[in-house]
C-alpha cells in the first residue's frame, strides 16, 4: 500500500469520510476519550449522522476503559471494559488484600471504612445523580475525615475510581464531574474482552503496526503479537512496515477529505503511535501533543494536520503550522459553517497568520 492508501483506509475505517450512526461509531471505535466532554461529543459529532444535541448522550456511559483514561462508549459494551477482576470483584464490597491504592502511603481509608462508605455512596445515588462535591458533603456528615476523603476522592481516582471498576457506579455523561448507579451487567472475561477490543481496534482503526497498538493499548509487542495470532488479520507493506488490519468489507474509493476538524483527544491520532503519524509531522507534534499530556483539536488539510483550532462562544481561532493560502482561508470556513451555524469570526494565528 503507499501512504495515501493507508491514510484512506483510517479515515474511512474511523468514519470521517463516509458517517455512521452514533452506535456504531461507538462500538467500533471502543468509544471516544471524554477527559473534555466537548472532545467526546465533537469527536461523535464528525463521525455520525445522528448526532442531535437532545439526544446524543442516550444509552451511553462514561467510565475508566481504554489506556486508563475516561471513555464515552455504548452502555450495552460495559461488559467489555469493566472486567472487574475477571466477574470475581463485580459489586463486591470487599476491600481486604492488596489494591494499586491501598499500598500507597497516603491511603487513609481501613477496610471497613471504605466498605462503610461505599455504601453511603450507593444509598444516596439510589435517589439522584450526585456531583463529586456533593457526594464529599454526603460522606462528611456521615463521619468521614479529611485524610479519608483524599483518599476515596482522590483526583486520580482513589476509592471512586476503585467503585467504577467493580461495577457500583458510572459517571454522568457530562462535563461536570457527577456519578450514578451502573446498570446490571455480567462481566467477561479479560482476556475475552482484550480480544475483542484488539479485533475492533484492527478492524475499525487499522492498518496498524505492532507499534500502534502497543500505542494505543499500552501493552507489550507479545501481548500484541498474540492477539494478531488469534485474529484474522492480513497485512500490507509500505516504506519498510507492515500494516495489520482485519478485512470489514468497506470500499475505499474516495480520496482524502478536502478539511476535517479533528476533536481535541481524536482517536484518529490516539489510534497510532504519535511519532510515526500518517498525518501529524513530527516538527509540528508538540503543537496537537503537548508536554502536559493534552492532545489538542487539529485542523487536517487534504490529508495534512495544518495547524490546531479553538472555538469559544462564537470565535473561531485557528493556528497554523504552515503558510495559508486565501483560498485554503475560504475552505476553512466552509467547512466550519457546515460544522456551526453560530460562528461570528474566525480568526487565522500563529507564525503564519
Amino acid at each position: 500500500m503507499t501512504i495515501e492508501e493507508l491514510k484512506i483506509r483510517q479515515l474511512t475505517n474511523q468514519h470521517l469520510i463516509t458517517p455512521a450512526d452514533k452506535m456504531k461509531v461507538l462500538h467500533d471505535l471502543c468509544g471516544v476519550q471524554a477527559q473534555f466532554m466537548a472532545n467526546a461529543m465533537h469527536s461523535l459529532k464528525i463521525r455520525s449522522f445522528d448526532c442531535r444535541e437532545d439526544t446524543i448522550k442516550d444509552d451511553l456511559v462514561k467510565n475508566w476503559t481504554v489506556r486508563g483514561t475516561v471513555h464515552v462508549f455504548a452502555e450495552d459494551d460495559l461488559p467489555l471494559f469493566i472486567h472487574c477482576n475477571n466477574g470475581q470483584d463485580y459489586l463486591r464490597n470487599d476491600w481486604n488484600g492488596y489494591t494499586f491504592w491501598n499500598q500507597r502511603n497516603q491511603w487513609a481509608l481501613t477496610p471497613e471504612r471504605q466498605a462503610y462508605f461505599v455504601n453511603v455512596i450507593l444509598e444516596a445515588l439510589k435517589c439522584s445523580e450526585l456531583t463529586r462535591e456533593e457526594l464529599k458533603a454526603v460522606c462528611r456528615q456521615k463521619g468521614m475525615t479529611e485524610p479519608e476523603e483524599s483518599s476515596m476522592f482522590d483526583q486520580w481516582g482513589g476509592g471512586i475510581r476503585e467503585m467504577c471498576e467493580r461495577g457500583f457506579i458510572n459517571y454522568v455523561v457530562q462535563e461536570k464531574k457527577a456519578f450514578c448507579l451502573a446498570p446490571a451487567f455480567t462481566p467477561i472475561p479479560e482476556r475475552e474482552a482484550k480480544l475483542e477490543m484488539a479485533r475492533r481496534y484492527f478492524t475499525h482503526m487499522g492498518p496498524s503496526t505492532v507499534h500502534d497498538a502497543m500505542y494505543y493499548f499500552h501493552v507489550t509487542a507479545a501481548q500484541v503479537k498474540d492477539w494478531i495470532s488469534r485474529l484474522p488479520v492480513s497485512a500490507a507493506e509500505c516504506e519498510g512496515k507492515t500494516y495489520y488490519y482485519i478485512d470489514n468489507r468497506q470500499t475505499y474509493d474516495q480520496g482524502l477529505p478536502k478539511c476535517l476538524f479533528l476533536a481535541g483527544f481524536d482517536q484518529l491520532l490516539l489510534a497510532h503511535e504519535k511519532k510515526e503519524s500518517l498525518f501529524l509531522s513530527q516538527e509540528n507534534m508538540r503543537g496537537i501533543f503537548n508536554l502536559a499530556g493534552i492532545v489538542m483539536p487539529a485542523l487536517m488539510l487534504d490529508g495534512e494536520v495544518a495547524g490546531r483550532w479553538k472555538k469559544k462562544n462564537k470565535n473561531l481561532s485557528i493556528t497554523m503550522f504552515k503558510p495559508v493560502t486565501q483560498q485554503e482561508k475560504n475552505l476553512v470556513a466552509d467547512f466550519a459553517g457546515s460544522l456551526w451555524n453560530d460562528i461570528a469570526s474566525i480568526n487565522f494565528e500563529g507564525i503564519y497568520g
